[in-house]
């Protein structure tokens, strides 16, 4: 459902030249925006390897150009070319997906919000780059907070008068990767083929899985034990933050959660039907408190076509969402505002 098959098939595949015969449609010119950092590094790294994406611009205030060297000695398809941070204009030229993972990262003690006013300075100047050169692009906005930064990333689209809805995405894959990987270390199911929506956001309290709609759930029980799947999931990224002793955040699943969204993005711009990913979005469900909101979005060759209705939700998925709402306004609140206060 989520494409992971999908990408898993694209990398582990033998580079020949008979694999990456392509029709002109399929061949894409992805950028990725901090490409030299922890995410940009493992997630140029997979989009080298993916058939779909024949143009790779990696950008990044210093390293890039090396980055992309080094990328260039694997033998597949792909032209992968660094850009200096003089030149990101050059980089974002003809961009049909531009994926911004650029920003600081988080360390122990730190919450997604602690990097707001860092981040929101980068993402705003590369939007503005992106709304200036390639404002038709497909935009994956992948540095945090993102409950704040895609909402940035509008507002500055909106004031170069160029801003479309369907065309940017908050990356949340990592969330259903995660409800995914967990659940099925308790229902002893494979984890590929275990599907968990994910609702809301992309932090905290704000992150909230269906875990109902699994076919595994039955293997969770409901108490203690479902409510401590359901912290890990929403807190994920503190057992990474912890684990790597303040070396480091999520970024290599992030790297992967982030490849898996665009293989479904670049099958859907390609003409695939029915694809669906789970990613932050300006969506109707919840118009009258969000204006943004992660839920399951079907994806067409203009990027988003359908935000399908959620399904019914149990006692203790309605009890996550009225928790959600409120903070879900006002980390949107905040990135609206701050784009007003630092034009």
């Amino acid at each position: 459902m989520f494409a992971r098959a999908a990408l898993r098939n694209s990398v582990r595949a033998p580079a020949t030249a008979r694999y990456f015969s392509q029709t002109a449609a399929a061949n894409r010119k992805v950028a990725v925006l901090g490409a030299s950092g922890g995410i940009g590094q493992p997630l140029s790294l997979l989009l080298k390897l993916n058939p779909k994406v024949t143009d790779l611009r990696l950008y990044d205030i210093r390293l890039a150009p090396g980055v992309a060297a080094d990328l260039s000695h694997i033998n597949t398809p792909a032209k992968t070319t660094g850009y200096a941070q003089e030149d990101l204009e050059g980089a974002l030229d003809g961009a049909e997906v531009i994926l911004i993972p650029a920003g600081v990262p988080r360390k122990p003690g730190m919450t997604r919000d602690d990097l707001f006013n860092t981040n929101a300075s980068i993402v705003r100047d590369l939007a503005k780059a992106a709304a200036k050169v390639s404002p038709k692009a497909y935009l994956g906005i992948i540095s945090n907070p993102v409950n704040s930064t895609v909402p940035i990333v509008a507002e500055v689209f909106k004031k170069a008068g160029v801003y479309d809805p369907k065309r940017l995405f908050g990356v949340t894959t990592l969330d259903v990767t995660r409800a995914a990987t967990f659940l099925s270390g308790i229902a002893n199911s494979n984890p590929e083929s275990t599907d968990v929506p994910v609702v809301g956001g992309h932090s905290g309290v704000t992150i909230v899985p269906l875990l109902s709609q699994a076919a595994q759930s039955d293997s969770v029980k409901a108490g203690e034990q479902y409510d401590k799947l359901v912290h890990r999931i929403q807190f994920g990224g503190d057992e990474v933050v912890k684990a790597k002793d303040g070396a480091g955040s999520a970024t290599l699943s992030m790297a992967y959660a982030a490849a898996v969204f665009t293989e479904g993005l670049l099958k859907a711009l390609n003409g695939e039907a029915g694809v669906k990913q789970c990613a932050f979005v300006e969506s109707p469900l919840f118009k009258d408190q969000v204006e943004y909101f992660a839920s399951p979005v079907e994806l067409g060759t203009d990027g988003v076509k359908n935000i399908p209705a959620l399904p019914k939700l149990t006692e203790e998925e309605q009890k996550l969402l009225d928790a959600c709402l409120p903070d879900l306004a006002k980390n949107i609140k905040k990135g609206v505002s701050w784009v007003a206060e630092n034009p």
